[in-house]
């Protein structure tokens, strides 16, 4: 059954903040998931961004979201734990494995199993997204890092925002790129025709993006790059690469209809993580070797 509420509080606030705040027993999170779905209006129009500002004699209308569906619980899904102490856990996360619970996916992720082993993190960070400081798109295999506690939360985030965190991945291209060793330099936004993909924006419609390649094995028709986004922009290095026409192989979102190969997914690793861990003055490096499928793709290819 809807609900409406107004908004009666001096200077503005964040649509998601006011629900959340106005059922506490609902994380702020969940709210955000029905945002998204348009079961939320104000004044009478739906409102589907989390971050609208709401004034002052607003009315907020909305649906509750579904506890049951929503509740975010432990399982024993195996993980292929690379580092762990007091501080932080770091993983090396499989291909298939959504990083934690959404929209339409509410387990079998990377948190319902981390929540399993040490269900501590549930207090950690946001809401719906405990210990998260960074993420992998559903089907990129690789390194990840997650935080055990607030203090570390707040350390990684710290440095995740402030760039001085140093991601590098291995990705196969269709083709290969303009140049053995190049920098994009071009901002991304959503696209206006889909909003469910991104794409390179002009003007101000879109955020600023880095990232830079370099070519580490040329083979027929494909090259095996070492890519390091500067900025971490949703789908940047699938963006990117497919922008300067060297798509990543088996993407069949930003790159060819027709896939190049017989390849389950698109070629994407995150193969190294370097940073600073809570308390450490010296950076820290973590890898993650190359996923046996990717690899198995690797030796069926003819080298230049």
């Amino acid at each position: 059954m809807p609900k409406e509420l107004r908004y009666e509080g001096e200077g503005s606030i964040r649509l998601d903040k006011f629900l959340a705040q106005s059922e506490p027993e609902f994380s702020r999170a969940q709210f955000q998931q029905v945002i998204a779905e348009g079961g939320v209006w104000v004044d009478g129009v739906v409102q589907q961004k989390p971050a609208f500002k709401l004034e002052s004699g607003s009315l907020v209308g909305y649906k509750s979201p579904c506890r049951e569906e929503n509740e975010l619980t432990g399982q024993a899904i195996a993980l292929d734990v690379i580092y762990v102490d007091e501080n932080v856990i770091v993983v090396n996360k499989p291909a298939g494995m959504v990083v934690h619970p959404g929209a339409g996916t509410m387990k079998d992720t990377l948190v319902n199993a981390i929540l399993h082993r040490w269900p501590e993190i549930a207090q950690v960070g946001e809401a719906g997204r405990p210990g998260i400081v960074h993420r992998l798109d559903k089907d990129t295999s690789g390194v990840l890092i997650l935080a055990r506690n607030q203090a570390a939360y707040t350390w990684l985030v710290r440095q995740f925002k402030s760039r001085k965190t140093q991601k590098t991945y291995l990705a196969l291209v269709d083709g290969e790129a303009p140049t053995p060793s190049g920098r994009i330099e071009t901002s991304i936004g959503r696209d206006e025709k889909n909003r469910k993909r991104m794409a390179v924006a002009y003007g101000d419609k879109g955020k600023p993006a880095v990232t830079e390649y370099h070519t580490m094995e040329r083979f027929q028709g494909h090259t095996l790059l070492e890519v390091t986004p500067l900025t971490g922009r949703t789908h940047q290095i699938r963006v990117h690469l497919a922008f300067i026409g060297c798509p990543v192989t088996g993407d069949r979102i930003y790159g060819r209809r027709k896939k190049s190969l017989d390849i389950p997914r698109f070629f994407l690793h995150a193969y190294k993580l370097r940073i600073k861990l809570p308390g450490e003055s010296e950076t820290t490096e973590f890898t993650a070797p190359l996923a046996a499928d990717l690899k198995a793709i690797l030796t069926t290819l003819e080298r230049e």
